[in-house]
């Protein structure tokens, strides 16, 4: 890491820079259990996370991509499910 940005995080009260670093690493993880369950409901918290992690700045900025994508890939699986069954279920038999 360059020392300009540790001097810039060292600034920032505490918790100014975790928050929304922690937005983009539970988009990330919402986005890829959306994928597995409830990803009617889990979808698009990630994609708010991702979001609000991007608009406030985060250091992590790959993950909050990743959560948006996994965000939007939820609801595209949704979409896929919804129109092969006509109903929101997953069906495995």
């Amino acid at each position: 890491m360059p020392s300009s940005l540790l001097a810039d995080r060292a600034r920032l009260p505490d918790g100014a820079t975790r928050r929304p670093d922690s937005m983009a690493v539970a988009s990330f993880v919402l986005g890829l259990l959306g994928l597995l369950v409830l990803n009617v409901v889990l979808g698009p918290i990630a994609i708010v996370l991702a979001c609000l992690a991007l608009r406030a700045g985060t250091a992590r900025r790959g993950r909050a991509y990743l959560g948006l994508g996994l965000g939007v890939a939820d609801l595209l699986v949704l979409a896929a499910l919804t129109s092969a069954n006509s109903a929101v279920v997953w069906n495995f038999g």
